[in-house]
């Protein structure tokens, strides 16, 4: 079994893909300081994508945000659940 995910590799998860894909798009953020955060509503839109696999959201109840302090970079995002009594999808 092991030779078939060394020819086809494993299949990940999405919080994997999601976590590789923060890492990306940080690294390249911190590579260039000055230059304004152009992929915040990307990464809004596709957040939005993989929550409402789940639960019905809307998409201003997702919040992304940047901040610069110091040497410090801060993503910060904010998500508003629905009520846990709420049906998933």
């Amino acid at each position: 079994m092991s030779w078939l995910k060394v020819l086809f590799g494993e299949k990940k998860s999405s919080a994997s893909v999601a976590k590789e894909r923060l890492q990306i798009i940080l690294a390249h953020e911190r590579s260039g300081r000055g230059a304004a955060p152009d992929y915040l509503p990307q990464l809004q839109a596709e957040l939005l994508a993989v929550i409402s696999k789940y639960v019905k959201i809307d998409q201003n109840d997702i919040k992304v945000n940047l901040e610069r302090q110091d040497n410090y970079e801060i993503l910060e995002v904010k998500i508003e659940m629905p009520p846990p009594g709420s049906l998933p999808l």
